[in-house]
């Protein structure tokens, strides 16, 4: 009996359970069985309890509100403004081939167009108009035109008379600003753009008279016309120049005062008189 009773204790053990201590009676406690549950390799196991909360989907950010429209560039200049400003704008387009007529001091449509052609080629609106942004970028591309850039082609104010100029009727010519005034007794009857010669074919200065007229007359020496000539110094006179209205002070006589507006000499040539005084003064 006690080694049946030992085999069964053996087949207990083997079979999970333990042996209980005795109670306060003596009687031993019944023993406690411990099931292992068994698990086929392959079926899936219970669902593993997430360590944490997951964390909610982040809320879309709102779209951004629009900004404000830029503040549009301030128009400098426009078609049909005139003035000194005008002519440094035209000149400094000139520089850069933008523009090939000489400062006018007038935006005229040729202004315009160049203008517009430069904004086009810098990604800048076309419009026409000289706003600061149009302004600033040509300024950064071109330098400070001279005094004769800026009057290429005439339009320059004159200086005020020499005192030889006051009694009479004087053609008070003006090297200092390359200006012809037309004077009658201390009145300026008109005033136009004049060309001199060049440091090697100079124009005299000084006091002289209008010796000879020449409505059509053609230049023996360098066989070039020299239409409403006024001769006053030996071979030198006031004429028309179509060289001075094509390429205005760019270049320069052999000596005589050029005129570049062929009407406005016209109408001197009829009202000077042989005779009448010429000073060519600084």
């Amino acid at each position: 009996m006690a080694v049946l009773a030992a085999l069964g204790a053996m087949a207990v053990g083997a079979a999970g359970c333990t042996v209980q201590p005795a109670g306060a009676d003596g009687q031993g406690a019944p023993p406690v069985r411990i099931d292992v549950p068994s698990r086929t390799p392959d079926a899936p196991g219970p669902p593993a309890s997430p360590s944490r909360t997951p964390e909610a989907p982040e809320k879309p950010s709102p779209p951004a509100k629009p900004s404000a429209s830029p503040t549009p560039a301030r128009v400098l200049w426009s078609p049909g403004d005139v003035g000194r400003d005008i002519r440094e704008l035209q000149a400094r387009l000139r520089q850069i081939a933008w523009i090939f007529h000489g400062p006018t001091g007038t935006y005229d449509d040729l202004t315009a167009g160049a203008v517009r052609g430069f904004q086009g080629k810098r990604g800048l609106p076309r419009t026409g108009v000289t706003d600061t942004v149009t302004w600033q970028r040509l300024l950064a591309m071109t330098r400070e035109p001279g005094r004769w850039e800026l009057y290429l082609m005439g339009g320059q104010p004159a200086d005020a008379p020499d005192p030889r100029c006051m009694t009479g009727r004087v053609l008070c010519i003006s090297k200092s600003s390359r200006t012809l005034r037309w004077m009658i007794d201390g009145r300026t009857v008109s005033t136009m753009p004049v060309r001199f010669g060049s440091e090697y074919t100079p124009t005299r200065e000084g006091v002289f008279q209008v010796y000879w007229k020449s409505r059509h007359h053609v230049s023996t020496l360098y066989d070039s016309p020299m239409p409403y000539a006024m001769f006053f110094s030996g071979g030198q006179a006031v004429h028309y120049s179509a060289d001075f209205a094509a390429r205005g002070y760019a270049g320069a006589s052999h000596g005589c005062v050029n005129v570049r507006d062929e009407g406005a000499i016209a109408t001197l040539y009829e009202q000077v008189r042989d005779g009448d005084k010429v000073v060519v003064h600084w």
